[in-house]
């Protein structure tokens, strides 16, 4: 049996959950998230905890089975604390201003990258080089926030560009290092 897949999920309180032909609803304080159940998992929602089974050991349905278990402790997690990721601006002259509901981005191009926030994430500009993105959904906000870091990723020999506040950017030794 799978490890993960057998761990019952508890519902939070305050969270509404909802399995009706195949789809699972959870409805909470940070918003609504919907999930479609392949068709092999059995998923009984009993007071408030969850489980999700599996009919036999078939291969597809054991890859299926922890997959399954964690969307869904995705999803209560998502509607009741929500998500985030933060990211950090570094270089000469690039920085990052929120404008409306807009981000926009001074990244040493010759023209400002501006980007919209979408009605299920938001997005926060504490200083000119730190992003926090909020959502949710676990994969919009990972999505969101790998589409904003794709603008000008960090560079190894200066690390200039925007990274992950946790990610290490392996430094190399430029031209001048090596004659040494």
């Amino acid at each position: 049996m799978s490890r993960i897949g057998r761990k019952p999920i508890n519902i939070p309180a305050g969270v509404e959950v909802k399995f009706e032909n195949g789809v699972l609803s959870a409805k909470g304080p940070k918003g609504t998230l919907t999930q479609t159940v392949h068709p092999n998992m059995i998923v009984e929602i009993e007071g408030n905890v969850i489980e999700v089974k599996r009919p036999d050991d078939d291969k597809l349905n054991r890859s299926l089975h922890g997959l399954t278990r964690t969307l869904i402790a995705n999803m209560m997690v998502g509607v009741t604390e929500g998500y985030k990721k933060e990211l950090e601006v570094n270089g000469v002259g690039y920085r990052v201003q929120k404008q409306g509901k807009q981000l926009v981005m001074n990244l040493g191009y010759s023209h400002q990258v501006i980007m919209e926030d979408t009605e299920d994430i938001t997005i926060e500009v504490p200083n000119p080089n730190k992003i926090i993105i909020h959502g949710a959904d676990k994969q919009k906000v990972g999505q969101f926030a790998a589409k904003v870091r794709e603008k000008r990723p960090p560079e190894p020999y200066k690390g200039k560009g925007i990274k992950y506040v946790d990610e290490v950017i392996r430094r190399k030794e430029g031209k001048a290092g090596k004659g040494k």
